[in-house]
């Protein structure tokens, strides 16, 4: 069951910004993890820490018994292969890997165990036969949470009642994408809505699809969670405002950027649970025999600052829901 919960998370900037990406030397005891992400540092920072508190949770210390190798590939299918490879040669016990980071880590070989943290269908992607018996060499988290698209765009509904177009945009190279279409669309057909698509699968393609997005003029606007729009968030972020579209998506970087809103998962509760994989992989259970997980929290985040420049009003009863508002 998806349990929506209200949270604080105080912790000191020193905190965010410490060094757990940095390799630590290695005792005769350490177990060796690598983390390969396929974008880069600041795309983690916020995030990161919330799997090193997992991990020192089940008894792991970086100044004890775990040593970390990590790479960051910068949104370069190259760079993230030649990372996975020197991560591999360190002979780790696992690697951790999001978004780019992932085909590469589980394309290593079928000895070296991943973990992942996916944004789509890890089954349509090619990293495990099904959900409940992944087989391969890979398991972990898929983040594609289908079923929270119809309350997004109820909360953007909710938020600016004018709504009656309402444009998506995603990569149609996003595995799941599909899945993710036809919920939208069906969403957008039961409130009444007339639901837009425009794909992209480089950000070219993005400067072409938010052209046509500025003469259609929608109501507002709903962002997959893929990488190129994840990666092109901030410049997203600005066109909507200057258009005065309010847009939504599911992860909480999208309205921390400047968006309007965001509802899905809470990324920092699924990075935490990915240490609950590396424990087990550690202690010797193949990957092959680890369900793949679904997020069992939600969060809504809210862009106060943002509402007010399109000049909306946030309706109590959505700050009442709020996890956070962007003040």
């Amino acid at each position: 069951m998806i349990q929506h919960r209200r949270r604080q998370i105080l912790f000191a900037a020193s905190a965010l910004l410490a060094s757990p990406f940095d390799t630590l030397a290695q005792s005769r005891q350490a177990h060796r993890v690598g983390f390969l992400s396929g974008g880069t540092k600041p795309d983690v920072e916020e995030v990161f820490p919330s799997l090193m508190e997992g991990l020192r949770d089940l008894g792991y210390r970086e100044d004890q018994n775990l040593t970390l190798d990590s790479g960051f590939a910068e949104y370069s299918e190259a760079q993230a292969k030649k990372l996975a490879a020197e991560i591999a040669a360190r002979k780790p016990a696992v690697i951790v890997a999001t978004g780019g980071g992932i085909a590469p880590a589980c394309a290593l070989s079928p000895t070296v165990p991943v973990v992942f943290l996916h944004s789509g269908d890890p089954v349509v992607a090619g990293f495990a036969d099904s959900f409940a018996r992944p087989g391969r060499n890979a398991t972990g988290i898929s983040l594609l949470a289908t079923d929270l698209i119809g309350k997004r765009m109820e909360l953007l509904k909710q938020i600016n009642p004018k709504l009656r177009r309402v444009a998506f945009l995603a990569s149609p190279e996003h595995a799941g994408q599909q899945r993710e279409l036809a919920a939208s669309q069906a969403a957008a057909a039961q409130l009444g809505v007339e639901a837009i698509y425009h794909q992209a699968r480089n950000p070219a393609e993005l400067t072409t699809a938010l052209s046509a997005v500025a003469a259609e003029r929608p109501d507002g606007a709903l962002l997959f969670s893929d990488a190129l729009m994840v990666g092109q968030r901030k410049l997203l972020a600005d066109f909507f405002l200057k258009h005065r579209i309010p847009s939504g998506a599911g992860w909480s970087a999208f309205p921390a950027s400047g968006h309007l809103m965001s509802y899905g998962p809470d990324r920092k509760a699924a990075w935490r649970r990915l240490a609950y994989f590396v424990d087990r992989i550690v202690k010797g259970t193949r990957p092959a025999d680890l369900p793949i997980e679904l997020p069992t929290v939600v969060e809504l985040v809210v862009n106060r600052r943002t509402a007010t420049a399109m000049g909306l009003v946030l309706p109590p009863e959505v700050l009442v829901r709020a996890d956070r508002v962007i003040e």
